[in-house]
């Protein structure tokens, strides 16, 4: 192969792993709840084979899939986004990062005070949005930061735009992101910057993530390292803490993104294209919303012929995900631990179900398989299997 496209529709997942219940999550699901949606329509993503894949029932079958098809199993103790491309990338993280269920301790909080200047509110988990309605106001009329986490491995701080404007709060992030090392490493720390009045408060697309470097080298890394392309097109660069790349763009949207994707396709690179599209996850799937992620979803798949139309005979694509965000699961709004689903199109792709693979690390072993470099991994590649 000369060129892979390995495309995750972040949160994606396709039903409920064994060990859900361990992670607070029961019967979650979130391409069923998006199929209870009337609006979702995405023939040809049914055409490659989602509904074919293992343990997926909410969609119909095709009769002869065309691309290769699996469901890949989260190895690594964790469903978000930092551990889930890790392992996609290569790397099993056999420990959970810490997480903060009851806020962030003072000895973090004490010296980040110090070091920025400001006071903190909230220090608390809360719904991205709903902390900016609660505190928005105070953090206006006082300067000090809303500071906030989830379920998952993340230190968040959201601010508005004309208090603290976005560079600042990077500057903030990237103190935090020294402070957060060891046993209080949490994978993410987030800018969450806003904008509007009290009532009114909409995040903008200013995000930004600061990620825990991977502890050893990932797929991204060995791309490097023998020459090759690796693009990292939307959050990639961010999740990996901005280690393994030879170039990359950020998305403003899921369509930005899909922009930015056909675009690396009309162009001649030898490697990988490494693309995240964010909205399912931070726009649909965490605020429950079924329609929006179904639409999102229809967007993605409508986008799909032109893209597959710009591959050569030896490009193939991979779509996958990183974990679940069901976003009909009401008892959290947090990510949810799922299996993900697997497609891999390309015109020397066998259309074959790979069964239920028990890593997302896997994709990282057949990638590198397919690019011929060496990578360090327990997964397993699927190469032979599908070409």
């Amino acid at each position: 192969m000369k060129r892979v496209f390995l495309i995750v529709l972040d949160s994606l997942g396709i039903g409920a792993m064994p060990d859900s219940e361990s992670f607070g999550d029961v019967g979650v699901n979130t391409l069923a709840s998006c199929a209870t949606s009337e609006k979702l329509h995405i023939p040809n993503m049914i055409a490659a084979g989602l509904g074919n894949i293992d343990g997926v029932t909410c969609l119909p079958k095709a009769d002869l899939p065309l691309g290769a098809y699996a469901r890949l199993t989260e190895a690594s103790m964790g469903k978000d986004t930092t551990i889930g491309h890790w392992e996609i990338a290569g790397i099993v993280s056999e420990h959970p990062l810490p997480t903060y269920p009851d806020g962030f301790p003072d000895e973090i909080l004490g010296p980040f005070m110090a070091q920025t200047g400001r006071g903190i509110l909230a220090n608390a988990p809360w719904s991205g949005t709903e902390v900016i309605e609660k505190y928005g106001q105070e953090h206006m009329e006082t300067g000090k930061l809303i500071v906030y986490t989830s379920a998952d491995s993340v230190f968040q701080i959201a601010a508005h735009e004309d208090i603290v404007p976005p560079e600042i709060l990077y500057e903030y992030c990237r103190i935090a992101r020294k402070l957060l090392q060891g046993r209080y490493g949490v994978g993410r720390v987030i800018a969450r910057p806003f904008v509007g009045t009290p009532g009114n408060f909409q995040r903008t697309a200013n995000r930004h993530d600061f990620s825990l470097e991977p502890p050893r080298d990932t797929l991204l890394d060995v791309l490097c390292k023998n020459g090759k392309a690796s693009i990292g097109v939307g959050k990639i660069y961010d999740i990996f803490a901005g280690r393994g790349t030879t170039e990359h763009v950020y998305n403003q949207s899921n369509a930005n993104g899909m922009e930015h994707t056909l675009g690396y396709a009309q162009q001649t690179f030898e490697g990988l294209c490494f693309v995240n599209l964010v909205d399912f996850d931070m726009v649909f799937g965490h605020r429950r919303n079924i329609d929006g992620y179904a639409n999102a979803l229809n967007e993605f798949d409508a986008w799909l012929p032109s893209f597959l139309e710009q591959l050569g005979d030896e490009d193939v694509v991979f779509i996958t995900a990183d974990h679940g965000c069901d976003p009909g699961y009401t008892a959290t709004t947090d990510h949810t631990r799922e299996y993900v689903p697997l497609l891999v199109l390309g015109k020397q792709v066998k259309p074959v179900n790979l069964g239920t693979r028990m890593s997302f690390a896997d994709v990282a072993a057949t990638v590198a398989d397919m690019l011929n470099v060496p990578l360090d991994t327990s997964g397993k590649s699927f190469k032979e299997e599908i070409l």
